[in-house]
């Protein structure tokens, strides 16, 4: 996996500013714990921390290739899954090898076929290279945005990184956040470029940006493309089969520990399932990790998003599949303790309020990191295939908005429940949000014949793979990099992508029900109470406990009315949130205290220069 960083300035000699590379580097340890290191030759300076998955010894970076022309160096982060096939076609044009590593291979058919590399890659990616032949920076991300990056323009150059706190370490770099960059930090919309920070942008997804002495190009080498589809069920079905078998079995491949996230869900119990029978084939048996907290499953409380508790349904699939499984059981103190708060914070780089989701998937992915360096998780299956609610529902569906806010203050709370009038009015999300929602609808391609209602469930497909699933993308490449651990998305693989955005809505739910397409591709795998389990989405603490320590946290810092939060935060609104008896205190209700604790912990330890303009 690992974590990139660099510095390219065409006025100077960058050798003289190492310690500035060097720091920038080591921000980014806990995403590479395994090696460092930093390259530099006259206008560029790389650094790279490893986090070594495939040919531990062979595969340090910074990695160079000289060639009579000059020198090549590359940073890379991620996993080419179609390594093997790209040495093989390199090696036959006459490349030659010293390591089995993917990343060399990335370097070669970098040098065999330039920016053209990326339309042959299969994986997760980002990844730049500092062509010494032409004196220029080519930076590329992955098709679907799996894996981070960013890049602050200069006057004479570029800094770039896989977080933001990478490039904040740098002098030039400042910690400035306007008007914009709160609104994206509280609309609940991933705007491709948008990094929040002043000045500071993401590589977009299937992207490849290119710098030299005449400044910076952009080329976009993959987007989500309207295509007729002539398949019918029994094909599309076996067709989503045959890729996820080929998927599954691709990211499997590693040299270090190997496990599943099992949910009980039909996403990660296809998954682990086809894992499973996978592996069997070698004599080899999955290991499976799950979240719990103490006293679900005997205290649950049905609610509209969650009909079930995950367990019974996580054991039913370990049994079924033979996995070798654990439960990793948190308690309401763990989920509340503000270090694991301030350390999901500083892995994020910004206060995203999202409270016991992100502390418990942090928890479970450090107790994983034990055991495992590398798992497949089931993460975007929904957005591929139509499991959420909000494609159901028929309000959602007609809304000229993002769909999944159309309810979301109903199940998660509104930051405008706990914000200043004068900061709510100045961010002004509806607006922000209308316009956001017509330009990105703006870029969908109607196929010819198609009727009203499968244009408007195409909307919301392409809105959920642009949009939505962009925030857990990150959310989960942040929470797992913290640890060291690399997190694989099978459903995120392009090839799936495609052919199933292009499936028609009648096709997606055949059966009436969420994700139909999946369900009876892998109907062979699954327990028959997976099978028929209702969607439910990654799970929250019901323990009142959570919640008092919450109110506790949250009077302590109103204890101190000078903190800098509360120049964005209605110091009443929490008083009054802090004063309710606990059964009233929702998970729809908690998230104004959530916001507010994450943004007070971000604030003290980035410092950050907020505009309201």
């Amino acid at each position: 996996m690992c974590g990139i960083t660099g510095w390219v300035s065409f006025d100077r000699d960058l050798r003289s500013a190492s310690e500035t590379l060097d720091a920038m580097t080591e921000t980014m340890s806990c995403r590479g714990p395994d090696d460092r290191g930093t390259w530099i030759s006259g206008p560029a300076a790389l650094g790279h921390r490893r986090l070594a998955i495939i040919d531990l010894p062979g595969g340090r970076q910074p990695m160079t290739l000289d060639t009579p022309q000059g020198t090549l160096a590359l940073v890379y982060s991620g996993e080419t899954y179609n390594f093997t096939e790209l040495r093989r076609e390199l090696t036959g044009r006459g490349h030659r090898f010293i390591t089995d590593s993917d990343t060399e291979v990335v370097l070669h058919g970098y040098q065999e076929w330039g920016e053209a590399l990326a339309e042959r890659l299969n994986g997760m990616y980002a990844f730049a290279i500092w062509d010494g032949r032409t004196d220029t920076l080519v930076m590329i991300r992955d098709r679907m945005g799996i894996k981070p990056f960013y890049y602050y323009p200069t006057p004479d150059g570029v800094l770039f990184g896989s977080e933001p706190k990478a490039i904040l370490a740098n002098p030039l770099a400042r910690a400035r956040v306007r008007l914009d960059g709160l609104r994206e930090l509280f609309a609940f919309v991933k705007t491709p470029g948008h990094a929040v920070w002043d000045g500071m942008r993401e590589v977009e997804p299937g992207t490849v940006l290119t710098l030299n002495r005449d400044g910076l190009r952009r080329q976009v080498y993959w987007s989500l493309e309207t295509r007729p589809h002539t398949d019918d069920r029994d094909t599309s079905v076996a067709r989503v089969r045959t890729l996820l078998d080929d998927i599954v079995r691709r990211q499997l491949v590693a040299d270090v520990p190997r496990c599943t996230l099992l949910s009980g869900g039909l996403d990660s119990s296809a998954m682990t399932a086809l894992a499973a029978r996978q592996l069997a084939e070698t004599g080899e048996r999955v290991r499976s990790f799950s979240v719990d907290f103490l006293g679900h499953t005997e205290n649950f409380v049905a609610d509209e998003l969650r009909a079930t508790p995950d367990t019974p349904f996580v054991h039913d699939v370990a049994r079924a599949s033979g996995t070798e499984h654990q439960d990793i059981v948190l308690d309401s103190h763990a989920l509340a303790d503000p270090d694991v708060r301030a350390r999901m914070i500083r892995a994020r780089d910004l206060p995203m309020g999202f409270g016991d989701l992100d502390s418990s998937l942090y928890l479970l992915f450090r107790a994983i990191r034990k055991h495992s360096t590398v798992a497949l998780s089931g993460e975007s299956a929904d957005e591929v295939f139509g499991g959420y609610l909000q494609f159901f529902d028929e309000e959602a569906r007609q809304a000229e908005m993002f769909p999944w806010l159309v309810r979301i203050a109903d199940h998660f709370g509104d930051d405008s429940d706990v914000l200043r009038t004068d900061v709510s009015t100045a961010v002004n999300l509806p607006d922000f949000l209308r316009e956001s929602y017509a330009t990105a609808v703006a870029d969908i391609e109607r196929l010819s014949g198609e009727s009203d209602f499968e244009y408007r469930m195409r909307k919301i497909c392409y809105l959920h793979l642009t949009r939505f699933v962009r925030i857990l993308l990150d959310r989960k490449d942040r929470a797992s990099m913290a640890v060291g651990l690399e997190v694989r998305v099978p459903f995120c693989d392009h090839r799936l992508v495609e052919y199933v955005y292009n499936t028609p809505w009648s096709l997606k739910s055949f059966d009436g029900r969420e994700k139909s397409l999946l369900r009876e591709a892998t109907a062979d795998l699954l327990p028959k109470s997976v099978y028929d389990r209702v969607k439910s989405p990654y799970p929250s603490t019901q323990d009142p406990k959570y919640a008092i320590a919450l109110q506790e946290h949250a009077k302590d810092l109103l204890a101190n009315p000078s903190h800098r939060v509360f120049e964005l935060v209605d110091a009443d609104r929490v008083r009054h949130v802090t004063e309710r008896d606990t059964p009233q205190i929702t998970q729809a209700s908690r998230r104004g205290l959530e916001r507010t604790l994450d943004l007070a912990i971000w604030l003290d330890l980035y410092n950050p220069e907020i505009t309201l303009t």
